[in-house]
Formats: C-alpha cells, structure tokens, sequence
C-alpha cells in the first residue's frame, strides 16, 4: 500500500516540479500532455440499456477501418474514423504518430506525402483557398487515391487517377491546414438549444467590448439555426457531421451525400451509396447505417474527465482557473452552457463544462486561412472548445504547435486590408501582464482540463 502512495505522489510531484522549475529561472512553461488515465472514451452516465447497444455499434464502426469493398476513395485522407481520432482515446484528435504515413502505400498503392504530413506531425486535411482562376475554393482536397491499390476484397488496377500536387499549391500559398476535432461530448453540445448560444453572446457585453470581443453565429443556410461543429461552426448535428466526413475524408457515400465526389466509373468499387441503411437488418442496431452509427457513438460520448490535481497541484489549478476568467479568456472560452430538451435522459438539462461560446471570432491575420464556411470569414473560427485540452498533443486549426504558450500568443494579430485586428488581443495582452507565477498557474490549469 506504501509503494502505490510514493507512486501516486510521485506522478503528481512531477507536475509541480515542471511549475516549480518554470518560476525558479523566470519563465512560464507548457507542462505538457497530461499523462495517466485518458479519462474519455466512455459513454455518458445515465444512458438506459439500449442507448449504451448503440453506443457500442458505433464505437465498432468508428474503430473499423474501410475497404475498396467498402467504397474507400476514390481520394481519401484516411480508412478510418479512429484514425483522426484517437489521442488520449477514441473519440478525440490527432494521435502522437501520423496513421496517414502508413496508408499513403497500403496495400499497393504509391502515394507520396506531401511536405506537411510527417509521421510524428498531425493528422491533416488540405483546404485550396482558390482555384486555378483565382475563384474561391475552400474545399477540401484529399491526400491520397485507390490507384494500384488491392485490398484483397476490391482492386482498384483499372482506376488511373493521380494525386494533386500539394507542394506546388503549398509553394503558392494556397493550402489551408485543417486538424480533426475532438468530440468527446459532443452530444450535449448538440443539445444546446440556440436561444442559450445567442443569450450568452449578450452576457458582459461591456466587458467585451472593452476588451475588443465581438463574436456572432455561423448560421446554417438551409434553415437559419446555428451551427456548431467543425472548426468554424459550419455543421448543425452529429449526422451531418458524420456524413459529410464520410464522403469527404474517406471517400464513402452514403444517404446524406449520396454522390461521389469523383465519379470515374473505373475507380467506383462499390455500389453508390456506398453506406446506407439495412431495412431488412434482423434488429434496430443491426438496420442502422454506418453514418447513424457514428453519429450515435458521438451523441452517447461522455466529456473528458479534468484532473483535480495534476498538474502543479489543486492550489496552482484553482489560482490557475481565477486568472483565466479575470483576464477575459472565459469571455469566450464560456465555461458552461446548459443543454435544453432530449428525448435522451443523459443529455436533458445537463451542464456543459465545455469552456467555449460556439460562437465565431476573428482572428486576425496570424490564424486567417482564407477559407469562408457558411457565413464563417476567412479569418473567423469557431472557438475551440476546451473540455479535454489536457491531454491534447497539437494545437490550434492547423496543429502547428505543441506548445500552450504559443498557441496562446498566437491568439493575438494585428490587422490588414482584408481582416480587422484579432478579437483575442486584448485578452493575450492582460495574460502576458500577469506575475509569472499566475501565468504557470494559467497553464496548469488549462492543461488539467
């Protein structure tokens, strides 16, 4: 019993050291992803029997990786849900090893990675800013094709399509990066009703725009609601989400987008739609179609579990969560927002601890990428919900750092003829205003998320 206590002080020392070691030479260190437990993966407490069945189908489905037979491609970024999402467990985001090093050349294929897919980077997708005229695009533009590639349970010999060239457009700063989105919770977020997301824009609106925060909803055209998923809000609910992924990052039809994005007749290896429902299927979990599966997996998916502890201590997390609000990150980072109606019990009038408004804010030009999304702008992003920051390996949009510093100073831009100043300067100048030790105390805090 002694030795498992040194172990468990052991583990939260370590921590505290990192703080301790970051005030001793003067300056605020990241303390890094939080390691231990995962704390994420499980379903939401409180599901009856048989919301847990269809949580666990699609856990399956999400986990599985697809096949020719299956409809992969023709151009895919990915064979699998799981792959994006996976670090600290399924669900979340991109893991420490690139997984799209290795399907670039699975089964025969010849892929070449293009320059910003590295084994030990993120997991990305590319967006082109224009087109060759000079029109906007903003679409994605998948990585990798089926050509040459076996299976064993479908043959792609006779599709002769050939990768894009990334680096050429990447030399003509055309790419825009994008990394996956965790949705550990994702399920109560969709629950949120709007009137919720629109009141709280209101709240402290002196405080706001004194700080320079405006912020505003990216509104879904078809029916004026707001969105909420994806990095600049552009999706509405889970299903969208699930089949918009399905079609563009693996290449899959389903019932929600029922054509290919490539419809070369001699790289089609399986019906169009790929995914749909089983009318016929012996059972209601055996009926539903992968996109329903995922979208069920999500919906069920408890938040992350923070730390009460670790790292730096409870003091330095609890001092480290006063200077986040004091110094306007809340304003945006909403602590918590409350779920309305459900038919689901777990999800019904529950609090959200997601720290974000799901609203836009600009940017400015540091994190711009051109692309507009709905009414999103191309400097405009959703704010990143925080619940499971933790355990996150890379960070911002595009995964260009590990580190929380400079993801926080990237937060702060100026302006130009195109896009106004950063809604976030104001916020990053009073952090960088704080003693050092409240600044630490701000990291842990964060990182015990």
């Amino acid at each position: 019993m002694r030795r498992h206590k040194l172990q468990i002080v052991a583990v939260i020392a370590t921590g505290a050291l990192i703080s301790m070691a970051a005030l001793a030479d003067g300056t605020v260190r990241d303390p890094g992803v939080r390691t231990g437990a995962a704390g994420a993966g499980q379903p939401l407490k409180g599901l009856r029997s048989y919301e847990r069945t269809y949580f666990n189908a699609g856990l399956e489905a999400f986990d599985e990786a697809e096949t020719l037979e299956e409809g992969l491609g023709p151009r895919f970024n990915l064979d699998g849900c799981a792959g994006c999402h996976a670090q600290p467990a399924t669900g979340g985001t991109s893991p420490a090893l690139n997984p799209q090093v290795t399907v670039a050349t699975a089964f025969g294929a010849r892929n070449e990675l293009p320059s910003f897919i590295r084994a030990n980077g993120p997991v990305r997708e590319a967006r082109f800013r224009s087109t060759p005229s000079g029109q906007p695009d903003g679409g994605v533009h998948a990585l990798f094709v089926i050509s040459g590639r076996n299976d064993g349970t479908g043959n792609a010999s006779a599709c002769r399509i050939i990768q894009e060239d990334f680096d050429r457009q990447v030399g003509r700063n055309n790419v825009a990066l994008r990394i996956p989105t965790p949705t550990f919770g994702a399920g109560l977020m969709e629950m949120i009703p709007d009137s919720v997301i629109l009141a709280n824009l209101n709240v402290d609106a002196g405080t706001k725009s004194r700080l320079g925060i405006a912020g505003r909803v990216n509104r879904v055209g078809n029916d004026g609601t707001v969105g909420r998923f994806g990095w600049k809000a552009q999706n509405k609910s889970l299903m969208i989400f699930s089949g918009e992924a399905y079609n563009v990052e693996m290449g899959i039809s389903n019932e929600l987008f029922q054509s290919e994005r490539e419809e070369n007749a001699n790289c089609q290896t399986a019906s169009v739609p790929n995914d749909t429902s089983t009318l016929d299927g012996a059972t209601g979990v055996e009926s539903v179609s992968d996109v329903e599966r995922f979208s069920f997996f999500m919906r069920f998916l408890a938040p992350a579990t923070p730390s009460a502890s670790t790292p730096g201590g409870a003091t330095s997390i609890a001092n480290g969560r006063r200077a986040f609000l004091d110094v306007g990150c809340g304003q945006c980072h909403t602590p918590t927002l409350m779920t309305g109606d459900s038919t689901v019990p777990a999800l019904r009038n529950q609090n959200a601890n997601l720290y974000s408004d799901l609203a836009l804010h600009g940017m400015g030009t540091g994190l711009a990428d051109g692309v507009q999304q709905g009414t999103a702008t191309g400097d405009e992003f959703r704010t990143a919900p925080l619940w499971g920051l933790g355990q996150r390996i890379f960070l911002l949009h595009d995964g260009r750092t590990t580190d929380l510093v400079q993801a926080i100073q990237a937060h702060a831009s100026g302006s130009n003829s195109k896009y106004p100043a950063s809604e976030a300067n104001g916020v990053v100048s009073q952090f960088n205003s704080l003693s050092s030790r409240t600044r630490q105390d701000l990291l842990n805090f964060l990182r015990s998320l």
